[in-house]
């Protein structure tokens, strides 16, 4: 964990209530995807924990859906604002165990970080599958960009405005090859997940954090070796080791 000053490069809105951060500034605490960074916000007392959907050395992006007062406010920081950021928080993903062939399954906000991880898996020489899970084609981002990877690209809308109509678990069902899994997304998505992926994977869990790098202990969860603090041994946690 490193505290560091960045600056807002670019905060634009990428699709319905889904908006791009780029910050500029130290990343070096940022080690591999899936790991998160805690954004303080001067009239908020809890910082905004966001997931790294990718990093350069000295540059950040992150993207965040507006769903409260604190990532409401966000949208309105223009270019120049410095931002007080706790980074490299949480336990990341371990592309070493993709093999050949990886899955990449997310819903939703849950998307982001698996663009950090195609980057890396890509740069590995892997042969990748993403399917990716929406409520409505006007909140589709991302697809683009990991189809431009050279991801193959399933999407699925809850509405069938697009893609598929159903949920990431019918995607799933096109691709039969995978040899590893990864996903990220609400927790009834995860457990449905987990209930059809026939690999072993890794799953990241989004959950409320009070510290962000477990001190609170309030993020805590249950796993099969015991408990486990989401901002901290987390937020991936083994396909072997989850209790539902």
């Amino acid at each position: 964990m490193k505290e560091t000053l960045l600056t807002v490069l670019e905060n634009t809105r990428l699709a319905e209530g889904i908006y791009r951060l780029r910050l500029t500034g130290d990343t070096s605490a940022i080690t591999a995807p899936g790991q998160f960074v805690n954004l303080k916000l001067s009239e908020f007392y809890l910082r905004r924990p966001i997931s790294v959907c990718d990093w350069t050395e000295g540059e950040l992006t992150l993207i965040y859906k507006v769903l409260g007062h604190g990532t409401e406010a966000m949208t309105r920081m223009a270019p120049g604002t410095e931002m007080n950021v706790l980074t490299g928080l949480g336990n990341g993903y371990d592309v070493s165990r993709a093999g050949a062939r990886p899955l990449l399954v997310g819903g939703g906000v849950g998307i982001p970080p698996l663009y950090g991880l195609a980057k890396r898996l890509t740069e590995r020489g892997c042969r990748i599958a993403a399917v990716l899970g929406y409520n409505r084609a006007s909140e589709i981002f991302l697809a683009g960009e990991l189809k431009a990877l050279g991801a193959e690209v399933i999407v699925a809308t809850a509405d069938g405005s697009a893609g598929l109509k159903g949920l990431v678990t019918d995607g799933m069902a096109a691709v039969s090859d995978y040899t590893y899994l990864y996903t990220c997304g609400p927790e009834p998505m995860l457990k449905a997940v987990y209930g059809v992926c026939r690999t072993s994977g890794q799953f990241s869990f989004e959950e409320r954090m009070g510290c962000g790098f477990g001190a609170c202990m309030g993020c805590s969860c249950r796993t099969k070796y015991g408990n486990k603090r989401i901002c901290k041994e987390g937020p991936v946690l083994e396909k072997e080791e989850i209790v539902w």
